[in-house]
């Protein structure tokens, strides 16, 4: 499926519509540094038509009840899975993906949707509820759509981090409008095939494009009920400042700087296998990541090895052939940004275990991956989010010690534990000051609520509680008789 070409349209009201916007955002491939695609950069006019079609659409949309949305619900899961290969071509195209990550993402955002489905009895349910003092009377709870809702996605999984909230919004009965990141806009091209093919009813979904002032134009739109943002803790701190004066609800997933600590007995062979999964995936670009270990000072030296043994033998490359699993970054800026750190990290004092340049590539926006020991907590690469393919490796004394290092941070997104010894990994892990944490591995459960601690967010996403952010409760009070 190829996407390429200059696009002048955005999606409104169910069908693509001239952008009254003249401006434009080009869209560049990071392993080839080539303008592949140009997208309209939305102006006032076409935020404004987004949402007076999400209004217009919620009454029926709404209306229909929790059952019926569930079964299009389901029909939206087929059609994007079905998708799954095209998408997963034009993620890779956007962002530098490696492909083997980008595969999975329109079956992962397709079990996204059917697990929401499951969840219709809930929005439809009405509880009575007794008066504790006053017998014969009670209450009658019932949940609603919030409303319109604005969703705002990053460019590291733009298909992923929008599912997780355009599921739960649709169930719910909410309308959206989506703003993707400026660098990943086409693959929504594909996820809006899919829904009109599922037949969700116009102006239930649509898709504006542009950047940060086109998102603030968005977030503050008078006719916008919710907003729902996954991105930098800048910028979080900016939409909630909007959303605040508005009183208008908001949920952020913001930064992480997250812990993995390798216990003193840790299997290093176990570890050495989920190294690129937990602490590396997709390049470094994903904001759970431990990009912070944490090894004991007993084995500091040969856990130092392992990890730098593990990160330069691993390819990077062509993030189209199916072996890569370090792509480049996603940008010439986000490169830029990356070895600005890592110059930082040799200033501070850390050495440089692997990596430390670029690699021997023609073209490309790439950055070898690069770990640094030596590493004090203190260091700003071990306190600031990098977002990018950096790991720093930090001695600790004992659990105690590991626990207080873990929590020496302004972020609580992720993190994990290793120990051959799952009962002390577990009771270590209700310790850490983090909303999700893994016992010798690291996933996301759809089921369960995902969501940051201190700086990385407000609210939380999957599961129950994360439909609960769509969703309004009313109390009509009644008497019995």
């Amino acid at each position: 499926m190829s996407l390429g070409g200059e696009h002048t349209d955005l999606f409104i009201g169910g069908q693509w519509r001239a952008a009254s916007a003249a401006g434009r955002i080009d869209v560049v491939n990071p392993a080839t540094e080539e303008i592949w695609a140009s997208v309209p950069d939305a102006d006032e006019a076409d935020v404004d038509a987004a949402v007076l079609a999400a209004r217009a659409a919620l009454p029926d949309w709404r209306g229909m009840g929790a059952a019926a949305r569930a079964e299009v619900v389901l029909r939206f899961a087929d059609e994007l899975a079905a998708r799954g290969e095209g998408m997963a071509r034009v993620i890779t195209a956007e962002n530098g993906s490696p492909i083997a990550e980008t595969s999975a993402a329109a079956s992962h955002s397709a079990g996204i949707l059917r697990y929401f489905a499951t969840l219709a009895d809930l929005v439809d349910a009405v509880d009575a509820r007794p008066f504790p003092n006053a017998p014969g009377s009670y209450t009658e709870v019932s949940r609603e759509a919030v409303g319109v809702c604005a969703l705002i996605a990053p460019w590291n999984f733009p298909l992923g981090l929008v599912m997780v909230k355009l599921a739960p919004a649709l169930l719910a009965g909410c309308t959206v409008v989506i703003k993707p990141a400026a660098e990943t806009p086409l693959d929504l091209r594909v996820l809006l095939e899919a829904a009109v093919a599922a037949g969700i009813p116009a102006g239930v979904i649509n898709v504006i494009t542009g950047g940060r002032e086109t998102g603030s134009l968005l977030v503050q739109h008078p006719l916008v009920d919710k907003v729902a943002f996954t991105g930098s803790t800048e910028a979080g701190r900016i939409i909630a400042q909007q959303c605040g004066s508005l009183l208008r609800p908001v949920t952020l997933e913001l930064g992480g700087k997250s812990a993995a600590i390798l216990l003193d007995d840790v299997d290093l062979d176990h570890f050495g296998t989920m190294l690129n999964r937990t602490c590396l995936r997709n390049t470094g670009q994903t904001c759970y990541n431990s990009t912070r270990i944490l090894a004991p000072r007993s084995r500091y030296g040969e856990i130092v090895e392992l990890v730098a043994g593990v990160v330069a033998s691993t390819k990077q490359g062509d993030p189209l052939e199916l072996d890569t699993v370090y792509g480049p970054t996603v940008s010439a800026r986000q490169r830029d940004r990356v070895e600005g750190y890592i110059a930082l990290g040799r200033a501070e004092g850390a050495t440089v275990a692997t990596g430390g340049g670029r690699p021997a590539f023609d073209r490309g926006f790439y950055v070898q991956p690069t770990v640094f020991s030596d590493v004090d907590n203190r260091m700003r690469i071990a306190q600031e989010e990098i977002f990018g393919p950096v790991l720093v490796v930090i001695p600790f004394d004992d659990d105690v010690d590991a626990a207080r290092i873990a929590n020496d941070s302004q972020f609580g997104l992720g993190g994990s534990i290793f120990s051959a010894d799952e009962a002390r990994a577990a009771a270590l892990a209700r310790t850490i000051e983090t909303g999700s944490i893994g016992v010798n591995f690291f996933g996301s459960n759809h089921a369960a609520p995902f969501g940051g601690w201190k700086d990385s967010g407000l609210g939380v996403e999957y599961g129950p509680e994360g439909l609960n952010a769509y969703l309004r409760l009313k109390s009509v009070h009644r008497r019995a008789g």
